[in-house]
């Protein structure tokens, strides 16, 4: 584009702008979608795992979450550099953890015992400021008891049935219990309704020395006695927001269908024959209640990261904290579900998520 006066009008000439000046190379290739390539976030994630020694996804007391490590490998790599299963059979192992620094530990284990004392995997990597999913042994410890689960919701105003603790020979007629029939009973410890079946409703003085003695007998443990709750029962996902500490809460209601005496019990078989089945709730009313109540009972036992709370309805339908899982399996229960049903999220965008928020917390 040239400018000039002619006499005195200014004049702009417009050059030919159609003839070619810049010569084209002929090997270009086209852009096809399998030419593009992901960048990924330069981030070191280990996946840490212990030995099994018994059947394949069988219980071990020092794991919380069973992970489908393989699976999260394959998933993390899309996104992550560098990424990695290890296995630690010593402490040694964990020492070598620990001088690599991972931007993440992605790991189900609890703890691990080593020279007879118990090292809690994620104390550990505190101390050394190296990331981790899920809660501290503080947390843990909170709710894995029952007993003491219950005691802090009713300290900080959650509602929760009444209860006492018991073992055998302690009540010797009925007029020594300390509340009224019907009352469920299940262990103090222990997760996946362990020692839950059709007797844990009991409506008598003579059914309920029975389920004791069969909890201390068969499950090790002392017995949680609570007043039955007769409503609805229900889970509470919990994503925690490691930014601003937002908690998101996915609420779900359990459908169970009803035994041979009637009653809809959540027990132990039918946990393990996937007999359950789960539907979003679509009562926003009570939606908003389930999540209130969720996210106090989660902050209350010092949750981080995300976890799961069970909640039960009464006979007027308010519900109730019945127990949580801080370190909520991760394949196909109830967490995974609620994540499904409420946010419409995939398996793989769960598995992104519980590391971002990982990575994010430090």
């Amino acid at each position: 584009m040239l400018y000039t006066w002619v006499g005195s009008v200014f004049i702009m000439i417009i050059k030919d702008i159609t003839k070619p000046e810049i010569q084209l190379v002929n090997n270009i290739l086209p852009l096809k979608k399998n030419n593009v390539v992901s960048i990924k976030i330069n981030k070191t994630i280990e996946i840490v795992v212990v030995p099994n020694l018994g059947e394949v996804n069988s219980h071990q007391n020092n794991v919380g979450i069973i992970l489908e490590e393989k699976k999260i490998l394959r998933i993390l790599s899309k996104r992550y550099k560098n990424v990695s299963i290890t296995e630690i059979n010593s402490e040694e192992d964990l020492e070598a953890l620990v001088r690599r620094k991972p931007d993440l530990v992605f790991s189900g284990v609890k703890y691990f015992l080593f020279n007879d004392k118990n090292i809690w995997l994620n104390d550990y990597l505190e101390m050394f400021e190296i990331p981790y999913i899920a809660s501290s042994k503080a947390a843990l410890d909170n709710e894995s008891d029952k007993n003491k689960a219950k005691k802090i919701m009713q300290k900080n105003n959650i509602r929760t049935a009444d209860f006492f603790i018991t073992n055998p020979g302690e009540y010797l007629n009925e007029s020594s219990i300390p509340i009224k029939f019907p009352l469920f009973i299940k262990p103090v410890t222990g997760g996946d309704s362990r020692g839950v079946d059709k007797n844990s409703i009991v409506f008598n003085f003579e059914s309920f020395t029975a389920k004791v003695l069969d909890i201390k007998i068969n499950q090790n443990s002392p017995s949680l006695v609570e007043t039955y709750l007769a409503g609805k029962e229900y889970s509470v996902g919990i994503f925690e927001d490691s930014i601003d500490g937002t908690l998101t809460a996915m609420p779900i209601e359990i459908i169970v269908k009803q035994n041979m005496d009637g009653h809809c019990i959540l027990d132990f078989d039918v946990k393990k024959n996937d007999e359950e089945s789960v539907i979003i709730v679509s009562d926003v009313a009570v939606s908003d209640k389930l999540s209130k109540l969720a996210k106090d009972s989660f902050k209350a036992l010092g949750g981080k990261s995300l976890g799961r709370i069970d909640i039960k309805m009464n006979h007027l339908g308010e519900p109730h904290f019945i127990e949580a899982n801080l370190m909520p399996g991760l394949r196909k229960g109830y967490f995974y579900r609620s994540c499904v049903l409420n946010l419409n999220m995939s398996y793989d965008d769960m598995i992104f998520s519980i590391a971002n928020t990982g990575l994010s917390s430090h």
